[in-house]
């Protein structure tokens, strides 16, 4: 069976309807269990103290925020190349849950970087590219809403996700790009030999987690929301056309 048959509509909410409460069930469990295992049983940290806990909102928040924006470039790629509805449907459930990360991050890193250096913000490239990419979320946004007619609103923001895509890799790699800045490196990485300790680091990859399911139960609700208001809206302008031909 290829993947492009959940390209049909009614395909793809037999399939995800049945998951979704079951995704908001498991991602409530393992967030309650990572976000108490990390706030509450692990030690300060030697350098910072008690304000190392942001990490266990903050990292997790800024990974969705950036992934869920990766995830809108290949839907709109689907909708530009194939004319998928659904991928188009799915980019935009995406964006709110994806504005939502995106501003969790930026509010819980000012919260860490007050004590830390001494300032709410700072002109940083990571903290920078992070606040354009909220802004491109909030465009998205307001141009879907904006255009009326729903194939052109696709082809618009198709486009606009993929100039935003430019700050999403920025934001997740602007330490290497730049060596000036105030934000550290990356907590989590395949490719060094040291992360956090693992009192801290385990508790991490729970919330991390949490937050991957809690996007995934979101973007498929969003996604049949969309869908289903799609079908709505299309009966109603058949029921109009069906009205003024028979006046």
């Amino acid at each position: 069976m290829s993947i492009w048959s959940y390209a049909n509509p009614r395909k793809f909410l037999d399939t995800t309807a049945p998951w979704v409460p079951w995704l908001m069930w498991l991602s409530a469990l393992v967030l309650a269990v990572g976000l108490v295992w990390g706030f509450f049983f692990t030690p300060e940290a030697e350098r910072f103290g008690s304000s190392v806990k942001i990490i266990y909102l903050h990292v997790p928040s800024a990974l969705m925020a950036i992934n869920a924006w990766l995830m809108m470039l290949v839907a709109s790629l689907i909708w530009l190349i194939r004319r998928h509805h659904v991928s188009a449907l799915a980019a935009r459930a995406a964006a709110p849950v994806g504005m939502v990360m995106t501003l969790i991050a930026l509010v819980t890193g000012a919260i860490w970087g007050q004590p830390m250096w001494g300032t709410w913000w700072a002109w940083d490239p990571r903290l920078t590219s992070f606040l354009i990419l909220f802004l491109f979320y909030l465009g998205y946004i307001a141009l879907w809403a904006a255009i009326p007619d729903p194939d052109g609103a696709a082809d618009l923001t198709s486009v606009l996700c993929l100039v935003g895509s430019v700050f999403a890799i920025l934001s997740r790699y602007a330490v290497n790009f730049w060596n000036q800045g105030l934000h550290q490196g990356a907590s989590l990485s395949l490719d060094k030999q040291e992360n956090v300790a693992d009192v801290f680091w385990i508790p991490l990859l729970v919330c991390m987690a949490g937050f991957v399911l809690l996007f995934l139960a979101l973007v498929l609700l969003r996604t049949g929301t969309e869908i289903r208001a799609r079908r709505i809206e299309a009966l109603r302008n058949r029921a109009r056309r069906t009205g003024a031909v028979r006046a």
